[in-house]
This record gives C-alpha cells, sequence and structure tokens, in this order.
C-alpha cells in the first residue's frame, strides 16, 4: 500500500514540475499604444512570464516590429502590415498610397509575412490589394489574411503556391475550415481570438474532430491588438494549454509551437 501511494505521489510531484507546453504565438501586434506603455524588454518579459518562446509580431505602425526585432532577432518574425495608423483596417485597400508605403519598407527591411491584412472576397480584385499581393509574390513573403472563406480562394487563384495564413480560421465553422484544408495545401489556420474551441463543457467535439484530421495546419496566436488582450495575455497562455492538454500529446505540441516552427522553416 505504501509503495503504491509513494509511486502515485511520485508522479503527481512530477505533474507539478513538469514544464510548461511552450507556445509560439502567430498573431502578436506590438502597435502604438502598447509601446507607450512596455518598452520591448518588458514585452519579452511578459512573453517569458507566460512561456510563449517565439512569435509573430506585426504591428501599426511598422515601428514596433522593427524594435522587438531588434531586441529579440532569434525569438521574432516579422510580419509588414499595409497600415501606417490606427483606423486603416477598412480603408487601405482604397488607398493608393500604400503601395509606395510597401515598397519603401521592404526595401528598408527583411520581412517573412505581408499581413496581417484585412480584406474579404470583395476586396481581393481591388487595384491597391492586388498589387500588395503582387509585392508579397515578389518578395515570397507568408500572407496572413484576415477575411472570409470566399477571400482566401480568391488569394490562392491570383497565387496558387501561397502560404497562407487564415486569421481567426475566418471566425468559420470547423467543418468549413476543414473543408479549406483540404482543398489548399498551403493554408494555415490561426485560432487566436476563437472562444468557441473551448467552453465551460470542455474542447469542442468539431475542434478536436479538426485537429485530429488536420494536426499539422494549426496555429495559435493572442492577436494583442488592444491593452485589454495585452492584460489577458496570461489567461490566453492558461487557457489555451488547457484545451490542449486533452489533445494526444503530438497534436497538442504540433499545435501549440512545431507547426509554426515548420512554417518558418526554424530548427527546435
Amino acid at each position: 500500500m505504501r509503495a503504491c501511494l509513494a509511486v502515485v505521489l511520485s508522479l503527481f510531484g512530477a505533474h507539478l514540475h513538469s514544464a510548461p507546453l511552450p507556445l509560439f504565438d502567430i498573431h502578436l501586434h506590438y502597435n502604438a499604444a502598447a509601446r507607450e506603455q512596455f518598452s520591448p524588454q518588458e514585452v519579452l518579459a511578459k512573453l517569458d512570464e507566460v512561456g510563449i518562446d517565439q512569435v509573430l509580431v506585426s504591428s501599426t505602425d511598422d515601428q514596433g516590429t522593427q524594435m522587438l526585432l531588434e531586441a529579440a532577432p532569434q525569438r521574432v518574425i516579422s510580419g509588414l502590415r499595409p497600415y501606417r495608423k490606427a483606423g486603416e483596417i477598412k480603408i487601405w485597400m482604397y488607398d493608393e498610397t500604400v503601395i509606395p508605403y510597401l515598397e519603401e519598407l521592404l526595401a528598408l527591411h527583411r520581412y517573412q509575412v505581408f499581413g496581417e491584412f484585412h480584406a474579404f472576397e470583395e476586396h481581393i480584385d481591388l487595384p491597391v490589394v492586388q498589387q500588395s499581393l503582387t509585392l508579397a509574390k515578389q518578395h515570397n513573403l507568408i500572407l496572413h489574411i484576415h477575411g472570409d472563406a470566399g477571400a482566401v480562394r480568391k488569394v490562392f487563384d491570383f497565387w496558387p503556391q501561397s502560404q497562407v495564413i487564415w486569421a481567426h480560421a475566418g471566425f468559420d465553422d470547423p467543418e468549413n475550415v476543414t473543408a479549406l484544408l483540404k482543398q489548399y495545401d498551403g493554408l494555415w489556420v490561426d485560432l487566436s481570438h476563437r472562444s468557441d474551441i473551448s467552453t465551460w463543457g470542455g474542447l469542442s467535439n468539431s475542434w478536436r474532430e479538426a485537429f485530429i484530421e488536420y494536426p499539422d495546419r494549426y496555429l495559435i496566436g493572442s492577436d494583442t491588438y488592444s491593452m485589454e488582450r495585452w492584460d489577458t495575455l496570461a489567461s490566453f497562455a492558461l487557457d489555451t494549454r488547457d484545451w490542449l492538454s486533452v489533445l494526444p500529446p503530438d497534436v497538442a505540441e504540433r499545435i501549440a509551437f512545431r507547426n509554426a516552427q515548420r512554417l518558418f522553416s526554424l530548427n527546435d
């Protein structure tokens, strides 16, 4: 009896002291309001506190991205947004001055991602969006799009060999997400801002099935577009690890960090 109790206590103690699952956050913004509150070093300390090892950063304006990249070049993947200031999300696709802005930054810095950019199906054929996608293609950038399923299809029509991260899974149903993953090998799904994945009832059965069917194509992100989102960064990490913990360990690791490492060609 004592031997059995010792084994149980040993296993329980090992669980308590086991390292938390590392996270690769592919949807971090270090926008102007956050820069006023936190230095790059303070941001990195916040990430350390919650166990986020690596990040994809895109910011409005680009200054935040460059500051974090300079502070931690081995830890930060840089994304280029088409926004120079807040409030341009719904109008950038009609603004021809966006193109010289993107060209200037692409000449100054190296990026791996274009986005996160907001564009829906009705926007993809607009000249500014087409020219932006052409620039991304010329620089072989991964696309990070916040849009609907129709926008994703049009992007692949424009550039069939592209690699596309679909922000928030398009706020679409997991069944529709799975259908798109089946259609496009270059599609990756960003799970940020999806409160329907796990509720008080536990991990959604529909999402569990989607993760098991395509375990190599899902990514996690915090989407710190506001100060409120920064304030809940610890909750994001805790909640993410909670629903990942009920998946098979290999699937959980892939979604937590390995898929992002593979997408960005990083070594473990």
